[in-house]
């Protein structure tokens, strides 16, 4: 149980995709625990494995607020079953700090894993409401894939990215997503 040393934008392994964990053994535990440590620690709402250079299928979550009792969600290998709608958030990630920009993400996601005792559960997020980006947002951490590969703009990302001395947005991984470009185009 320790907080732990974040991996910033421009190292490799953020970009790599993660493993599934076969057991939720005492290791994936202390990593739990070294997740939400670092994450509290750190102001965050959500923390991946592999933002702490470790490459598991987990991350967690708390979107409590204000005086709200802390309430930290743990999810391992889990599982994007559906989604739906559409909205425009404006992101940031512990990876990337002091930058943010306009994304993509779907409004409404229902996503299946496994608790901290391997149990499995099913939980939504509805409405674009901060816990539904947040799933997509570190569940995309698992895959490799970034924030900044949904931007809205891709020029206003680069211009908060390198006023914070960080690597430009990778145009390569930008991510072709017609079906969030219909949905706000309808809204």
């Amino acid at each position: 149980m320790a907080i732990k040393k974040l991996v910033f934008y421009g190292e490799k392994s953020l970009r790599e995709p993660s493993k599934e964990v076969h057991k939720v053994s005492q290791k994936i535990k202390t990593l739990v625990q070294d997740l939400l440590d670092t994450m509290y620690a750190e102001n965050g709402v959500g923390l991946a494995a592999p933002q702490i250079g470790e490459q598991y299928r987990v991350f967690v979550i708390d979107v409590s607020s204000g005086n709200e009792p802390l309430n930290p969600m743990v999810f391992i290998n889990p599982k994007i079953i559906k989604k739906s709608g559409a909205v425009v958030s404006h992101e940031g990630c512990l990876s990337f700090p002091e930058a943010y920009t306009d994304v993509k993400r779907y409004a409404n996601v229902l996503v299946k894993a496994l608790d901290i005792h391997g149990k499995p559960f099913v939980l939504e997020g509805k409405d674009g409401t901060l816990l539904a980006r947040a799933i997509q947002h570190e569940y995309d951490h698992l895959d490799g894939v970034l924030f900044i590969d949904h931007s809205i703009n891709r020029f206003d990302a680069d211009k908060a990215l390198k006023e914070h001395n960080l690597p430009p947005v990778e145009i390569e991984k930008l991510l072709n997503e017609p079906d969030l470009d219909e949905a706000l185009a309808n809204d």
